[in-house]
């Protein structure tokens, strides 16, 4: 099937109209943000189709309402950082004790929430050791640098079209040549990526051995599937054959499980029995609030207790001011331990599968060559079939004009999904219901694409 694209224009610019003329408090709000750079907090919330974002008014579990009073089911969850549902009872109960009983958001002092934390990630996913961020970027951040220091290699390797955050060393493609390129987009880099970084393609353990075999990758940085991307599952072996070349080498292995705790309560890690050296986990397990960790094993944090330089404790570029606050441990600790529960993903993953059988139909039916990926909680569509097997081929199959059609029939009509990209994502408060109005307004969508 070829897209018409004059149609698919035509389709575009009734679906922005309607998007303008049901959203005018959104797009006054925006208009009037004049000491906002690019009019937004952040200048990524400009990702959200139709010129302009809709702006929050309220959201509860996995309903959002926008300053036009239009609710939306939302599968968008703040690209996983919501995973729990907006606002969870059991989070906000414990960070209203913490400020309003208790007392206290940043003292300096440790309490015995971030112990009771670290002990449930030890039992999640398997690393005996924990320090405290406020996001998986700066977790990725000080992981890597105490990779550098105790491996005293220089380099790290990192996937194409990876996505670790703000980290400037993964912002990674790989090249014409086959070698590392700047991925478009990065700002103000102190250096070139090729100085700090090897590149290798997800699914070809060729390209991580040839970089390896310089030994001088200190650690390989990965998700355990691409996610920021579109999906893209490992294949058969895959995973295994990164952990084998990173102990032939001696390059640590970091595994990143930020989106990809989607898989399970122990995300990857426990459902595929992967073996990291280091683990970064952040966004969902706060519930909502700044939250995030690295792991160590035994063997790196000795590693680390032997190094004659190390200073982790005063100038060490590891760790920071708000890191680890009563505020955010106390989310941590409810999150975990009320919400993001065996029985909570149990019922998010099988909503999963009904939302990715749900897309499986609606192409069968009108023969569209679009594929669709879940990893547990968490399912996407892409513009290509089969489905893409690497970074590179994900980006390739990347169509803006389809991508924003989509965004907006679908909040036009009340659902929303991830502004980067297709992805759509389970919380406890969703039912079967929301998903099949996704189902429903998705197959409407693209009946009228391609009839």
């Amino acid at each position: 099937m070829s897209i018409d694209r004059s149609r698919l224009a035509s389709l575009l610019d009734a679906q922005r109209t309607l998007h303008r003329q049901r959203t005018t408090r959104s797009r006054q709000a925006f208009e009037a943000a004049d000491h906002l750079f690019g009019r937004v907090p952040m200048t990524w919330m400009n990702k959200w189709s139709g010129g302009y974002p809709l702006y929050l008014s309220g959201a509860h579990g996995n309903r959002i309402t926008d300053l036009d009073g239009h609710e939306y089911v939302d599968f968008a969850l703040g690209d996983t950082g919501a995973m729990a549902g907006h606002s969870p009872r059991a989070t906000v109960a414990a960070v209203t004790e913490r400020i309003a009983e208790l007392g206290g958001i940043t003292t300096m002092m440790p309490t015995q929430d971030a112990q009771w934390v670290a002990a449930e990630l030890t039992r999640r996913f398997g690393l005996s050791l924990w320090s405290f961020s406020l996001t998986a970027t700066d977790a990725n951040r000080w992981a890597l640098r105490i990779a550098r220091m105790v491996t005293g290699r220089p380099k790290v390797m990192a996937f194409s079209y990876c996505y670790h955050g703000s980290v400037d060393e993964t912002f990674v493609i790989t090249g014409p040549d086959g070698g590392t390129a700047p991925r478009a987009g990065n700002v103000g880099p102190a250096v070139p990526v090729s100085q700090t970084t090897r590149v290798a393609e997800f699914n070809d353990l060729a390209s991580v051995e040839a970089g390896l075999a310089h030994e001088d990758v200190a650690v390989v940085i990965m998700e355990p599937a691409l996610t920021n991307i579109g999906i893209v599952l490992p294949e058969p072996g895959f995973l295994e054959g990164v952990r084998d070349l990173c102990t032939r080498y001696g390059t640590l292995l970091l595994i990143d499980e930020t989106h990809t705790i989607s898989a399970g309560p122990g995300g990857c890690t426990e459902a595929w029995g992967l073996e990291p050296d280091i683990f970064v986990i952040g966004k969902s397990i706060g519930g909502g609030l700044p939250s995030g960790a690295y792991g160590i094993t035994e063997a790196v944090a000795d590693a680390v207790r032997n190094h004659p330089e190390a200073d982790l404790v005063d100038v060490g570029g590891v760790g920071g001011t708000l890191a680890g606050n009563a505020l955010s441990t106390a989310a941590m600790r409810a999150t975990l331990g009320e919400v993001l529960t065996d029985t909570n993903f149990e019922h998010m993953i099988t909503l999963a599968t009904r939302f990715r059988e749900g897309v499986e139909g609606v192409l069968e039916k009108y023969d569209v060559p679009w594929s669709v990926e879940q990893l547990g909680a968490r399912a996407e569509y892409r513009f290509c079939s089969p489905a893409p097997r690497t970074g590179s081929e994900s980006a390739a199959a990347h169509d803006d004009e389809i991508e924003e059609y989509l965004h907006l029939y679908l909040s036009n009509r009340g659902v929303l999904i991830t502004p980067f990209h297709n992805m759509a994502l389970m919380c406890p408060a969703t039912t079967a219901a929301d998903v099949d109005l996704h189902t429903e307004v998705f197959g409407e969508a693209v009946a009228a694409l391609v009839v």
